[in-house]
């Protein structure tokens, strides 16, 4: 049950875009392993095959997932439930894979997607993860000319 901090407020709609934020248990660096990274890639990924989202953004840090995305089907809180669980069951680690709740902004139609996405996207460089754009595998953006 997500906390009722993070639930303040919350309110999803079709067609709005989200930036969403999803930490890993105690910060535990479970995605340093690259196929649970890969892993989380593929649920991202079939999250939009099956009509939930458009993906317009993600990248899956070693303790935590940056996901862009516009909603399309269910709720924002579906949604994330179901990456997170679908990623929970399948990576067959030992107790819990996620902290829970998560954090997220409805981004407003004056913000730039595309600034926010290449945001996302950026994170691995900033982090020390890759030298430039698009070096990290676990990252994609819908603007960026590397297909995921």
């Amino acid at each position: 049950m997500p906390s009722p901090r993070l639930l303040k407020g919350r309110w999803s709609q079709s067609r709005n875009v989200y930036a969403i934020t999803t930490i890993t248990h105690r910060r535990q660096r479970f995605f340093d392993d690259a196929d649970l990274a890969a892993l989380a890639v593929a649920t991202l990924q079939r999250l939009q095959q099956e009509g939930r989202c458009i993906n317009l953004a993600w990248v899956v840090m070693p303790d935590h997932i940056h996901w862009l995305m516009q909603l399309r089907g269910g709720t924002l809180a579906a949604s994330v439930q179901i990456m997170k669980s679908r990623c929970s069951r399948l990576s067959g680690t030992d107790g819990p894979l996620w902290q829970r709740g998560y954090y997220d902004h409805a981004v407003r139609c004056d913000e730039s997607l595309r600034s926010q996405a290449l945001y996302i996207a950026a994170n691995p460089v900033r982090a020390g993860l890759a030298e430039q754009l698009g070096e990290y595998p676990f990252a994609w953006c819908r603007w960026f000319d590397r297909a995921p």
